[in-house]
């Protein structure tokens, strides 16, 4: 076995694939939301404060399935727009975030857009062909 051939087996690696996968359904909804002021990230944020009302930075970061620190950096852009507000609870540390009514407002603006985009994801996934690759992760 030469050493090129050694690395064949990675050509299936699962980690890559569902990076390339999250991208590729990423570019998605941002085709689908284009025009509307919200990227996909702030509109999932926006929508999960919206249906769930004031959260606390950290599990809004578990929710929302990202590390704190980018969703601090993110919240920031959020923030500066008017969209969320965020304050401190008696412990300082705990910062709890709450979707503004102008925030309200441009996820509710954008929402026929992410449901456009949700209705025709099914061929999308069946392109990106992730029951193969749930497949080899078993």
């Amino acid at each position: 076995m030469s050493k090129d051939d050694e690395f064949l087996e990675c050509a299936g690696c699962v980690c890559a694939g569902v990076r390339r996968a999250a991208r590729a359904l990423t570019q998605h909804y941002q085709h689908h939301m284009r025009g509307t002021g919200l990227r996909g990230t702030q509109f999932s944020t926006l929508a999960v404060l919206a249906g769930g009302g004031a959260t606390p930075v950290g599990r809004l970061a578990r929710r929302l399935g990202v590390e704190r620190t980018t969703l601090t950096r993110n919240l920031k852009l959020l923030e500066k727009k008017g969209w969320v507000k965020s304050s401190g609870e008696a412990d300082a540390r705990v910062h709890v975030v709450t979707i503004t009514p102008k925030g309200r407002a441009a996820a509710q603006a954008t929402l026929p857009y992410w449901r456009a985009a949700q209705a025709s994801v099914g061929p999308k996934l069946k392109e990106l062909r992730l029951a193969e690759l749930l497949a080899r992760a078993a």
